[in-house]
């Protein structure tokens, strides 16, 4: 008989759905009784892209928040620990799981859309936004300490959009840059990790069709873009960051919305400092997201747990 999986189980499963870099998956759990390790995973951090492993720790972060929003929903108490420091910056996190308690219905509505949360690179319908879910969306960040910050067409929209075009041209001059994109994006339907290449051509302005968030919509469409912030940065701010992603995008797919994210600013030295500028008013920004309405998307796949979750004996081999 196949043992029924633990509350330990089903919270590595949620947290391996998080979203990350080309699907890189950068993170790997470690358990010992009833405490929970989150260690960055050098190996699958990008490179190029991400050299300070910065949207690296966001993911881990994204991952994080649905390991606690699992053990809750499961009735579980949670301690948390965030413990990046310069002389181990690959322990990310600590968890210790207490004894029960009972569970919220916003908990449990997380945790059930964990599995349904996807990122959808296809435009969005001509469907406005609606304003109670606008304003959830930026309660569920306040939530978690951080600030999202709903924009549309208007000046910073065209100050994003400027610096997207900036970061597409030097990226596309940059063969490193390309080779490693390449090497995460040539993958089959089914592989365990990476992303399958885009199938779709290049928009006419030159943004890459799952990033154009102006040009793609529909004519007349209204896009929605939201920005993560924190108040200050750092590896500690990032993996905060993570924590008000996720439960962001949770609480958009609850709402029924689409999801997909501006990544390429982030990705280029010059464009993050740009980024910064563009919200500088506002905090430290982390990650750029579009909301709307958009058809079914495939869910891309994620390694076993075998390959992520070690017990505290095996991770010390």
């Amino acid at each position: 008989m196949i043992p029924l999986p633990t509350h330990v189980d089903q919270a590595v499963a949620a947290a391996v759905r998080a979203p990350s870099p080309l699907n890189t998956q950068p993170w790997r759990f470690v358990v010992d009784q009833g405490r929970i390790e989150v260690w960055l995973d050098r190996a699958r951090v990008l490179r190029i892209a991400d050299p300070d492993a910065r949207e690296a720790r966001l993911s881990c972060g994204a991952a994080l928040f649905n390991l606690i929003v699992s053990l809750r929903s499961n009735g579980k108490t949670v301690s948390l620990r965030l413990v990046p420091k310069p002389e181990g910056p690959d322990l990310l996190a600590e968890l210790v799981i207490g004894g029960d308690r009972f569970s919220s219905p916003e908990e449990r509505k997380l945790a059930e859309v964990v599995f349904r949360r996807h990122t959808n690179r296809r435009p969005f319908a001509d469907w406005p936004v609606p304003v109670w879910a606008r304003t959830t969306l930026r309660a569920a960040a306040l939530v978690e300490g951080g600030l999202l910050e709903l924009f549309g067409r208007g000046d910073r929209a065209n100050a994003v959009a400027r610096v997207l075009h900036r970061a597409e041209a030097a990226q596309a001059r940059n063969g490193a840059f390309q080779a490693e994109v390449a090497l995460w994006t040539r993958r089959t339907a089914h592989a365990p990790d990476g992303v399958q290449a885009p199938t779709r051509p290049p928009s006419p302005h030159g943004i890459p069709a799952q990033e154009s968030f102006i040009a793609a919509e529909p004519e007349g469409g209204e896009p929605v873009l939201g920005a993560v912030l924190t108040a200050a940065g750092g590896p500690a701010a990032d993996l905060r960051a993570g924590m008000v992603l996720q439960r962001v995008l949770l609480t958009a797919t609850a709402a029924g919305l689409a999801t997909s994210f501006v990544g390429r600013p982030f990705e280029t030295p010059e464009t993050r400092a740009a980024m910064d500028r563009v919200f500088a008013d506002l905090g430290r920004p982390h990650a750029v997201l579009r909301f709307g309405y958009g058809r079914p998307a495939p869910m891309t796949a994620r390694r076993p747990l075998g390959e992520v979750l070690f017990r505290q004996s095996e991770a010390s081999l």
